[in-house]
């Protein structure tokens, strides 16, 4: 959420104007946003001055009572001021209310080094790690290997719940939880995140928190006659673990490291990735969430996307690395990096991670703030957060990179120990 005094600063609006172009929108909100402002400060300086004339009203009527004089030409007075002053109050919420769920709805402000451009055809691409495997044979796809081998099963899945579901079975269940283990034991014991299991289930506030709502509200789950909603991913929850409170600048930068399951509708995506793991309505995921000082946001942006290609590089899978162009990038994001794998099935990269800095939007939502060291009037934090990795699809890379001409897979080096096998078949 963009800060509210913002409105009256030209320098800032003409930059806030020219984001919001190039993420290819335009300016009427924002417009509607400075009127609504406008209208409120009116009201607020309206209110302050008939407050002023109902005390010194009142103040006339004590002195007449005292001296046994008639007032009632100022109680009269007092009266009519009370109900004006009402009917400024009521305005003055109206214009509040209307202010609040007008800036909800505005985007974050791109950060100046992020490309501008139209469609993720317009991202840059910052860096390609690793080789492409080459194999003697066509490379299959992941869902073809899967099914042959009997470690998932979408038919049965579909029966049971419907489309954009799969039971995983024997090393395909076993795979999923090796990966997830061993993403947990990297960001833990080495990158110095604080392991984290969040509830799956959140309520309205939480959702307006991280910027899903109002925004994406048709990409979630409901739950029908309760207040809650099914987390599209852990950022949800993590998010919003410190909302309403204010901690002090030594206990920054919070680092969290959160595995959930995830639920998205896929409104929108009809037609689209219909067959395999690639896009599910559940998946599970490690998500990587910091709560950190202004001033290190930009450098902890670079640390926490490190951290996410470090679980890549580490399973010798090839992957690039792109920042998002203002056209690509997501709602509430300044910047983002997206982490993309290579799937010789598909012959293709495909997203494993965005990797975002939202700044102090997040955080004026949900009202996170810090205590300077020296003292001085209390800072918002930034917030980022980034998946280390989505465990869906980079078991599909797993499979689609180390798969085998015999139809099996062979396990990655840093998975052995998980596994307690070289070869899956």
């Amino acid at each position: 959420m963009i800060y509210v005094k913002n409105l009256e600063d030209e320098v800032y609006l003409q930059a806030y104007r020219q984001s919001l172009a190039n993420r290819g929108g335009d300016s009427a909100l924002l417009d509607q946003a400075i009127e609504m402002n406008l209208l409120r400060k009116k009201r607020t300086q309206e209110l302050e001055t008939k407050k002023a004339e109902q005390k010194k009203a009142s103040e006339q009527i004590g002195s007449k009572k005292k001296k046994g004089e008639d007032a009632s030409s100022e109680m009269a007075a007092v009266q009519k001021l009370k109900e004006e002053i009402k009917g400024l109050e009521e305005s003055f919420e109206e214009a509040k209310n209307s202010l609040d769920s007008i800036l909800l709805q505005l985007p974050n402000k791109v950060h100046e080094s992020v490309p501008v451009g139209k469609s993720d055809a317009d991202n840059r691409v910052e860096r390609t790690v690793g080789e492409k495997p080459s194999f003697a044979f066509a490379a299959k796809a992941h869902h073809e290997i899967a099914e042959a081998m009997g470690i998932v099963d979408f038919e049965r899945a579909s029966k049971v719940a419907g489309a954009r579901f799969s039971f995983l079975l024997h090393w395909g269940a076993k795979l999923e939880r090796a990966l997830m283990n061993f993403m947990l034991d990297l960001h833990t014991d080495e990158h110095g995140y604080k392991e984290v299991i969040p509830p799956y289930l959140v309520n309205t506030e939480s959702m307006y928190g991280t910027g899903q709502f109002p925004k994406f509200q048709e990409d979630v789950f409901h739950i029908k006659n309760f207040p809650f909603y099914l987390i599209p991913t852990a950022e949800a929850p993590m998010t919003n673990y410190y909302r309403d409170e204010m901690l002090n600048e030594e206990d920054l930068p919070q680092r969290f490291a959160a595995y959930s399951s995830c639920f998205r509708s896929e409104a929108g995506s009809y037609g689209k990735d219909t067959k395999g793991l690639i896009r599910q309505h559940q998946f599970e995921k490690v998500e990587l969430m910091t709560f950190v000082h202004p001033d290190k946001s930009y450098e902890e942006h670079d640390r926490l996307t490190q951290n996410a290609e470090e679980v890549l590089k580490r399973l010798e899978l090839h992957y690039r690395v792109s920042t998002l162009c203002t056209g690509d990038i997501s709602f509430g994001a300044a910047k983002c990096y997206d982490i993309e794998v290579w799937l010789p099935g598909e012959n293709a990269y495909r997203e494993i991670s965005s990797c975002s800095n939202f700044e102090d939007f997040q955080a004026r939502r949900i009202n996170t703030r810090f205590r300077p060291k020296g003292g001085g009037k209390p800072q918002y934090v930034h917030t980022l957060n980034g998946s280390g990795l989505a465990i869906g699809r980079t078991v599909i890379a797993v499979i689609e990179n180390y798969q085998q001409e015999d139809g099996s897979i062979r396990v990655p080096k840093v998975l052995q120990k998980y596994l307690g096998t070289e070869i899956l078949k």
